[in-house]
């Protein structure tokens, strides 16, 4: 299973190319990833457990990201899907992965970026990695794919 956001694109995250900038691509992801994780009062998802705000007992640290541009992203007033899903859940990690893409309402949605992220569960009192808890693993086990497979380069000789 997959988790579906919309998000709204911004003027401003446009570049002088006139296309999403790489910057504002790994917001999107972010704003996605806080959706479908955390805990809000207007929960959608049953994945958002994490209460990750301010003074909670759980800080969520990005450890690294991948990200490969597909297509150009640019304007427009309808939101992309982020779609995310679970590549590997760890012991005090977790890698999520990603697709932006067109809604379905399009006949053939472009893919405009896939990436990965490594999201660590840290403890705040202590500042270390904490384990992923039994409640957390039992959201999160249904959305378990396989995990983004990147291009890779070459390597230079």
């Amino acid at each position: 299973m997959r988790i579906e956001i919309p998000v709204h694109l911004r003027w401003s995250d446009m570049d002088a190319y006139g296309h999403v900038n790489n910057v504002d691509m790994l917001r999107l992801l972010e704003i996605a990833r806080i959706e479908a994780f955390w805990a809000s009062d207007s929960q959608q998802h049953h994945t958002g457990i994490l209460d990750a705000l301010p003074g909670s007992p759980t800080a969520t640290y990005v450890a690294r990201q991948e990200i490969e541009y597909l297509a150009p992203l640019t304007y427009r007033r309808e939101p992309v899907i982020v779609e995310l899903w679970i590549g590997h859940i760890g012991g005090a990690s977790l890698d999520i992965c990603y697709a932006i893409r067109d809604p379905h309402t399009t006949s053939q949605p472009t893919v405009y970026a896939q990436a990965s992220t490594t999201l660590v569960m840290v403890d705040t009192a202590s500042g270390t990695p904490r384990r992923i808890t039994h409640v957390e693993r039992e959201a999160w086990v249904g959305y378990v794919g396989e995990p983004v497979s990147f291009r890779h380069r070459r390597s230079r000789a």
